[in-house]
């Protein structure tokens, strides 16, 4: 199994197998702490070999600053089945459309994808204070 794809975005879907992504970030800003986002997604594309062909289980986790879970884990399980005549490789994808996730304090958050418990990919997201300063032009662009 091979992760193709983990981002998190503004809006997600799965259409016919097809990884629909609109807006991937990775920064946050707020005015104010705690801070509730409307609306995200989490998105993840994977990739199976016909030696993976078995039920896999994942934990889909959101983390804040000192590790701690800032919603209940997500569990995905996916069947990478290969019936006879199947293509060298399958694709599947995950989507977790998030609504008013509370961020209480800035720092560093990350979305953990595990199995078994082992950490297989890790997509930070930084939630940090917006800094409303002046700044000056230093040319055509800045």
């Amino acid at each position: 199994m091979q992760i193709l794809l983990a981002t998190i975005c503004d809006f997600a879907a799965d259409y016919q197998g097809k990884l629909c992504i609109l807006g991937s970030f990775d920064t946050l800003c707020a005015r104010e702490f705690p801070v509730t986002h409307p609306q995200c997604s989490f998105a993840l594309r994977l990739c199976f070999d016909p030696e993976d062909a078995e039920k896999i289980n994942l934990s889909i986790r959101a983390l804040g600053p000192e590790d701690e879970d800032i919603m209940p884990p997500f569990p995905a399980t996916i069947e990478a089945a290969f019936p006879p005549g199947s293509p060298p490789f399958i694709t599947r994808n995950i989507v977790l459309n998030l609504q008013r996730v509370k961020f209480d304090k800035p720092g560093l958050y990350r979305f953990i994808v595990e199995r078994e418990g082992d950490e297989l990919a890790a997509v930070p997201l930084r939630v940090m204070l917006f800094q409303n300063e002046q700044r000056q032009s230093s040319g055509p662009f800045g």
